[in-house]
């Protein structure tokens, strides 16, 4: 299906060169003999049209599978280019062969000697044109899909952040706090009053911790024992919380709020009860901190989504190359996260990130305009030649100014394009338009 696909793309193609060539005869006062001649003139220019187009359409996509998103590079375009002009070649060699040879009868090597360069510039010439102008359209469909990808980055970027904001404290254990709470107000006052101000302390941390990459390990398990003991209140004696009464590096890193979520996700998946205690013991083992719980698992009927388990991970990858590793069994679940070094760098502090996007737009940005420079260079070197080629051929027409006027509205696109200049809007028109709307929208 996909070769028939091709195949009709290129006898499309060859009807449009046909339709073209036919006006320039008929201006230059070429007039067909007859309709005999019309079919043949146009079988022939078939021939040429799709041996032509199927021979680049397959280079083409062996570029493609050389060079993946990467094809329209300075480098690989050349490449692209050199091996188009000998594809091209060899095509009319063949086709040349087939025309004369098979078709017209003459001997094999009387045609290989009487061979001239010249029988190649006409097709070459609108081989190169046609080529030219897909791999210009294909350029132009690629851009598009690579804004695409873009913005399907950028979402999914802020679908990551939004994420991490649900991994926050749930809002349900601030009211399953609130009920506690209420609870305690009539039963006990005094008992009311330490929840109050444990429950302020949670948040506190929270706020305090929330922008910093990383916290002391000392300082997560103070805030662990602290969220346990509001949890001990509302379950009263179900969940019995064992933490390590010393620490061999207590200054050692760990992300901020991560031992809250796996303590939350032990409470929020299993059953916790009188007759059936929930056990949950934060030990250290290998360079790891590493949450153990048993295993009497809730039933119900929407399964976990894993975003929190999924949120440390992926923090914890921007950190370091060490796994968060899980554990899990019939009888116990335990969780490994990376203890980390007091003296880590972190890499990826805003002041890093703005750099490397600055040097990130300063590469993609001299990229852009080497690739308007060769192609503007190419585009000088070739100009003589298709004049050259037009004075020699005695058309009679000056043909030559098809290829050079088209190719040179591609360069003045191109160059629009590289220098950000609108001719309707001015320069950065785009630019400024956007940091209107966003002032607005503020």
């Amino acid at each position: 299906m996909r070769i028939l696909k091709e195949f009709g793309k290129a006898f499309f193609v060859g009807t449009l060169v046909f339709i073209i060539l036919g006006l320039i005869q008929y201006i230059n006062g070429y007039e067909f003999a007859n309709s005999k001649e019309i079919l043949i003139t146009f079988l022939y220019n078939q021939l040429y049209s799709v041996v032509l187009y199927m021979v680049n359409a397959h280079y083409f996509g062996f570029l493609l599978k050389q060079f993946p998103n990467q094809v329209f590079k300075t480098r690989n375009l050349l490449k692209g280019l050199l091996g188009g002009i000998l594809v091209t070649l060899l095509g009319l060699f063949f086709i040349r062969i087939i025309t004369e040879v098979i078709i017209e009868g003459r001997n094999f090597s009387e045609f290989i000697f009487s061979e001239k360069i010249e029988y190649y510039y006409i097709s070459f010439i609108i081989s190169a044109v046609v080529t030219t102008i897909f791999y210009a359209f294909y350029y132009y469909r690629n851009k598009q899909q690579t804004i695409v990808t873009e913005q399907k980055i950028i979402a999914g970027t802020a679908s990551a952040k939004f994420d991490a904001l649900k991994n926050q404290l749930d809002p349900h254990f601030l009211f399953n706090s609130l009920n506690v709470l209420t609870s305690l107000i009539e039963e006990s006052p005094e008992a009311a009053t330490r929840f109050t101000t444990s429950l302020s302390k949670v948040y506190r941390y929270v706020l305090e911790q929330k922008s910093k990459e990383l916290v002391t390990l000392e300082e997560e398990l103070k805030f662990a024992e602290l969220y346990m003991s509001l949890l001990a209140v509302r379950f009263e004696d179900s969940i019995v919380f064992t933490k390590p009464s010393k620490l061999e590096n207590p200054q050692a890193k760990v992300v901020p709020l991560s031992l809250q979520l796996l303590l939350e996700n032990a409470v929020k998946h299993n059953q916790v009860m009188p007759s059936k205690k929930l056990y949950i013991t934060i030990s250290e083992e290998n360079g790891n901190l590493v949450v153990t719980n048993n295993s009497q698992p809730k039933q119900v009927l929407k399964e976990s989504t894993g975003v929190g388990l999924r949120n440390i991970r992926d923090r914890y990858s921007l950190l370091t190359k060490r796994p968060v590793i899980i554990n899990e069994n019939a009888k116990e679940f335990s969780i490994a996260i990376p203890i980390l070094g007091e003296n880590i760098q972190i890499m990826n502090t805003p002041d890093t990130f703005i750099s490397e996007k600055k040097y990130k737009l300063a590469k993609k940005r001299v990229e852009k305009l080497k690739g308007f420079y060769i192609h503007l260079l190419i585009y000088i070197l070739f100009a003589p030649v298709f004049i050259y080629l037009n004075y020699i051929s005695n058309a009679g027409f000056p043909w030559a100014l098809f290829p050079i006027v088209g190719w040179g509205i591609g360069v003045m696109g191109h160059a629009v394009e590289t220098f950000n200049y609108n001719p309707l809007f001015g320069k950065n028109w785009e630019e400024r338009k956007i940091r209107e709307l966003m002032d607005k929208d503020d």
